[in-house]
């Protein structure tokens, strides 16, 4: 008679036809089956269903079968104390995700899908104003924070306490968090040598703004580069311009128009973005690229590779720097509580040249200009904790990229 009331009660809940029907709980399946919900859980976790009688075994299974049982993984969660979800914070700037972003995204979520993890984004308008929604973020939904790019102010009192953060392309290192970030001053000045090496003097540096900080790292490398090679620093070749192409046109033409009969003989753009526009400002002038001017940007974007002619850029592995920081992130929150934090607090990771047709000789020094299809890659040299592709011949266009070894450098404090 009781198996005759489960059978009828189950076959009640699964035929409702009105309303909306709620998920079937752990309790329904213990009614269903005739049996407690402890032994429910112990057979359907599988933790210590050997001391549960076979034939009741398959009646469990059979009951959540019947009802499409699923576990509640949130409520499993809390029980374990891990919610297996990581969470990733950004800007949002001018409605849209930038370039860098999704690269550094993709890198994510194929390292958060191969661990199992899954991944929540925040996206912000402003990182000290946001605070409230940065800190409800940590609050229960996620087990550990991805910051990209974040611009907070020193003290910090927008992120939650004790909570795993892992920081990636930050201003400036962040007490208590682990840092990734790329040598953009050694890009540069590795960039800028290359444009000395051929034959330039004369180099025109489009900046960013004032006051942001990877703008101001790009700028020492160009400094750098001139000191090195004794080529005295002219306040003229240096204009103030921004990362998007509509700044970029908007400095070049400003430029030209007070140095109209002297041009440049080189371009070091800020971002790539602002190489393209410093590129159109050229064409419009009738200066030929790299005829005439040679250009550089940074950062390697789509748009530096399809553009005519392809951009000579630095490059960084942005893809690798996303995996990198879920590996860092995971071990912070697996971590015993009010055990040592056994991490590095900076990871630093390499640079790369990419030379492509947008730089020739200057024509004066008798080498001609490059091929327009011709590409290739340069590692950038650096001290012996981390060679990452020093001994490595320069690579063409169509070589495998992919499976460059790109070598951090640790840096604990």
């Amino acid at each position: 008679m009781q198996r005759l009331t489960h059978f009828l009660i189950s076959h009640m809940i699964a035929g409702r036809k009105t309303g909306p029907v709620r998920p079937a709980t752990l309790a329904d399946v213990s009614r269903a089956a005739g049996v407690s919900a402890s032994a429910v859980s112990m057979v359907l976790t599988g933790r210590g269903a050997a001391r549960i009688s076979k034939q009741t075994q398959r009646r469990i299974l059979a009951a959540a079968k019947r009802l499409a049982y699923r576990p509640n993984l949130l409520a499993r969660g809390l029980a374990n104390q891990r919610l297996r979800t990581l969470g990733v914070a950004t800007l949002m700037q001018a409605g849209e995700l930038s370039y860098d972003f999704l690269e550094i995204l993709n890198g994510i979520l194929t390292s958060a899908n191969r661990y199992g993890q899954n991944t929540s984004i925040l996206s912000l308008r402003d990182w000290n104003c946001d605070s409230g929604g940065l800190r409800r973020f940590c609050d229960g939904r996620i087990d550990g924070l991805i910051l990209v790019a974040p611009t907070l102010d020193s003290t910090l009192s927008t992120l939650p306490d004790h909570f795993p953060i892992v920081a990636i392309h930050p201003p400036r290192a962040l007490p208590g968090i682990v840092n990734i970030e790329c040598d953009e001053e050694e890009g540069a000045f590795a960039l800028v040598r290359h444009l000395v090496a051929q034959g330039h003097r004369r180099i025109l540096h489009l900046t960013g703004p004032a006051g942001h900080i990877g703008s101001g790292r790009r700028f020492r490398g160009y400094l750098r580069a001139l000191a090195s090679a004794r080529l005295s620093f002219d306040r003229e070749l240096v204009a103030t311009s921004g990362f998007s192409a509509d700044i970029g046109r908007a400095a070049m033409r400003a430029w030209l128009g007070r140095h109209a009969r002297n041009p440049p003989h080189a371009v070091f753009c800020v971002s790539d973005a602002a190489a393209i526009g410093c590129l159109e400002a050229l064409t419009e002038a009738g200066l030929r690229v790299p005829d005439d001017v040679s250009i550089a940007g940074f950062g390697d974007s789509p748009a530096a590779r399809s553009i005519i002619p392809p951009l000579t850029s630095v490059g960084w592995p942005l893809a690798e720097m996303g995996r990198r920081a879920v590996e860092l992130l995971l071990t912070r929150v697996e971590a015993p509580v009010g055990t040592q934090n056994p991490l590095p607090t900076s990871v630093a990771y390499p640079a790369e040249l990419i030379f492509r047709a947008s730089v020739g000789m200057r024509p004066s020094v008798g080498g001609g200009r490059s091929s327009p299809g011709s590409m290739m890659r340069m590692p950038i040299s650096y001290p012996a904790t981390c060679l990452p592709r020093a001994a490595a011949p320069v690579r063409a266009a169509g070589s495998d990229s992919g499976s460059a070894n790109h070598c951090p450098t640790a840096i604990s404090a």
